[in-house]
């Protein structure tokens, strides 16, 4: 099964790199390029790739506006950035993207976040994971999201990067019973991702990476 990957990006130059190292790749190919996030947020929503790639900052809407657009539509987005800074992380793992990397990590990290994306899961650059994550000595965010005792328990397990049936041996509960309580979490959080429910998680000082 081929991926199929939009590149936006405002440079025609990492266009142009990325779908070299791309179509290289037996199991990806670029179908569509776009210049500025809302060509890359129509063309998304019209062709419907597996993938799309986002730069960060571009004309039009911005990597995290891609995000949120193509949110909810099937289509993963992974933000690949030249600029690392917390608040776009967090902003973009709180809109379900699949994942973030520097466009400094090099190919195989992009190509493994593509792969990552597929699998249903994210990839973040090992260099943001730790500062980024932990929130970098910033603020706590304030939060009116009210869990149950249990769901608590779980949002610390998920933060932790524990797998469903991990939680559900920890917790002596069924893995079904798990995957209710993650969704109820993911619908009081607005959270799309299990991701998402961990920044969300360690910025309001729930948990701890």
């Amino acid at each position: 099964m081929v991926t199929r990957i939009l590149i936006a990006d405002d440079q025609e130059g990492i266009r142009g790199a990325f779908r070299l190292i791309l179509d290289a790749q037996p199991d990806m190919t670029v179908v569509a390029e776009a210049a500025d996030g809302r060509t890359a947020i129509d063309t998304a929503k019209t062709i419907k790739p597996d993938v799309v790639l986002a730069d960060i900052r571009m004309p039009g809407a911005d990597g995290i506006e891609v995000t949120r657009a193509l949110a909810g539509t099937g289509i993963h987005v992974v933000v690949v950035t030249t600029f690392g800074l917390d608040e776009y992380v967090h902003a973009a793992l709180r809109h379900g993207a699949a994942g973030f990397v520097l466009k400094r990590s090099g190919p195989t990290l992009l190509i493994e976040a593509i792969r990552a994306a597929m699998s249903g899961d994210v990839l973040i650059s090992p260099q943001l994971t730790v500062r980024l994550l932990r929130g970098s000595g910033r603020p706590r965010e304030t939060s009116t999201v009210v869990l149950t005792e249990r769901e608590d328990e779980i949002v610390t397990l998920v933060a932790q990067g524990r797998t469903n049936a991990e939680i559900a041996a920890e917790l002596f509960l069924s893995a079904g019973t798990v995957k209710n309580h993650v969704a109820s979490i993911q619908r009081k959080t607005g959270a799309r991702n299990r991701v998402a429910i961990a920044a969300w998680a360690w910025a309001t000082g729930r948990a701890e990476p």
